[in-house]
């Protein structure tokens, strides 16, 4: 059976990981004013980063239509395959993977696995990796979606912000908890829980919630198993690789990678944030 691996442009993977196993991309769009960007083709991160400070208006984000889903996954299937798996981010933060989920319906001749993530970024972005090495070994679609629900079983990720009026404004994080964050001009450290952000704990310095995050990672990382973890930032790139560095340094039994907030999730998270996702293979 030959099966398509495809996720969305907020797993945020480097075009040559993609590339390199066959994974398609459908992007997420950022919207300023009247212009519209599709991530990750028409406006890089960096390119975002610029662009945000010159706008007096933060922009708004918009998911693929199911138009988009329907040409791609019909592209997919005058390929010759025989299957899709369609990986996106959390469909607690984005009408994504419903539109996925919609298109398989109205596409004959090709099984379309729509497959939440429950997350994003990178954390995401390794289940679509996972998924595509299995597709290239050959493996069937429900032994690859049974090994996808086993890593969410391990995966964790823990991110901060510099300030959360981004994810309150953008409808990510409720009302109370970002004028209460705010108030005491804490640096919460967030998760996904039932598939949407929340607050994990309330940490006062950012020194600090790198170091709560480091002690939520050894948890898992002084065990001696092998993980994969991704080192996440927005637009801190050198503080990402010192993080990296240290980290790597201490466990060499990991695989370290570092990814980034790209424009459609940084739009939520704002300039500064930093996160870091483990699992193990």
């Amino acid at each position: 059976m030959k099966i398509a691996i495809v996720t969305d442009s907020t797993a945020y993977l480097p075009k040559d990981v993609r590339e390199r196993l066959g994974i398609r991309m459908i992007p997420l769009s950022v919207i300023f004013g009247d212009e519209t960007y599709r991530e990750e083709i028409d406006m890089t991160a960096d390119e975002f980063f610029v662009k945000i400070k010159q706008s007096p208006k933060l922009p708004t984000t918009s998911q693929p239509s199911v138009g988009e889903f329907v040409d791609l996954f019909t592209a997919i299937r005058e390929e010759g395959y025989d299957a899709v798996i369609s990986i996106h981010l959390s469909s607690g933060i984005s009408g994504t993977y419903q539109g996925a989920v919609t298109a398989g319906t109205m596409v004959d001749g090709l099984r379309v696995y729509a497959y939440d993530s429950e997350i994003s970024c990178m954390a995401q972005g390794f289940y679509a990796i996972e998924a595509a090495e299995m597709a290239k070994a050959g493996k069937m679609p429900e032994e690859i979606l049974a090994r996808l629900d086993e890593m969410k079983r391990t995966l964790r990720a823990y991110f901060m912000v510099d300030d959360l009026s981004h994810l309150q404004r953008g409808g990510r994080l409720t009302g109370a908890q970002a004028f209460i964050g705010g108030l005491l001009q804490i640096k919460p450290l967030l998760r996904f829980e039932n598939k949407v952000i929340v607050p994990f704990e309330k940490i006062r310095t950012r020194k600090k919630a790198v170091q709560r995050i480091e002690e939520l990672f050894d948890e898992d990382a002084d065990k001696g198993v092998p993980l994969k973890a991704a080192i996440i930032h927005a637009n801190q790139p050198d503080e990402a690789s010192r993080w990296r560095d240290e980290l790597a340094a201490r466990y060499p039994h990991v695989e370290f990678s570092i990814s980034y907030f790209g424009p459609v999730i940084a739009t939520h998270v704002g300039e500064g944030a930093l996160g870091l996702t483990w699992y193990q293979p």
